[in-house]
């Protein structure tokens, strides 16, 4: 093992022999040396950059947070007012109540009952003594109908107030009863519901009621047309 180091280097004195090898075996150590030193700075910056502080600390403060309570109320009870237009009787005020059942979202269930004054005729007017065509002038209704909030959202007062509302259709069947007769009555319309607070709401309604009668001696289907306002309590 000795013998083979010993010529190895006898070797390498006798390659270095001639000054050109000399320099350039000098001039690779040069270079040679740096490079491992600015490998070895490198990764030695490499790893405290890891093991550094992160330049910008995030500070979050924890919150405690109160979940809201959502009342959960699905029945609706209240009264209304307003117009209701008996065809060839005139318009009058019409007092009434509902009560609604929110099966969800979107769909409701309503029972109503509403009642109104009605007007003389024309022919009533003029010839009071030879025409009496109705004994009871007082009208009154109540139905069964089927609503379908179609655009719930939000309804904005001023800049500061906002109050949720929803837009919704509704029908149904029912009857009437005039001058000691009962009709099967059809109606429909649609209307607005705004929330004042969780627990009530005000009511803006127009509604058709379409029936048959025979009153003015011959058979003749009407249009009645309603509109009111109303306030109804959650439950």
């Amino acid at each position: 093992m000795e013998s083979r180091f010993f010529v190895f280097l006898l070797s390498l004195k006798t390659w270095l022999d001639t000054p050109l090898r000399r320099r350039a075996v000098v001039l690779c150590w040069l270079l040679l040396v740096p490079l491992l030193g600015w490998s070895m700075a490198g990764r030695a910056a490499e790893g405290d950059l890891f093991r550094s502080e992160p330049i910008i600390k995030p500070e979050v403060e924890r919150r405690d947070i109160h979940t809201a309570k959502i009342d959960t109320e699905d029945f609706e009870l209240g009264f209304f007012g307003g117009l209701y237009s008996t065809g060839d009787f005139g318009t009058n005020s019409v007092t009434g109540v509902r009560l609604a059942f929110h099966i969800n979202e979107s769909l409701f269930v309503e029972a109503a009952a509403g009642s109104t004054k009605t007007d003389t005729t024309s022919v009533e007017t003029f010839f009071p003594t030879v025409f009496s065509l109705v004994n009871d002038r007082t009208l009154t209704y109540y139905n069964i109908s089927l609503g379908w909030n179609i655009l719930p959202g939000e309804s904005f007062v001023g800049k500061g107030w906002a109050f949720s509302s929803a837009y919704y259709f509704i029908a149904g069947a029912g009857n009437t009863r005039f001058d000691g007769e009962t009709y099967f009555t059809v109606n429909g319309g649609m209307g607005l519901r705004f929330l004042v607070t969780d627990w009530m709401a005000l009511h803006v309604d127009m509604r058709d009621h379409v029936f048959q009668h025979e009153i003015l001696l011959k058979k003749k289907t009407v249009n009645n047309l309603e509109m009111t306002v109303g306030m109804t309590l959650f439950f």
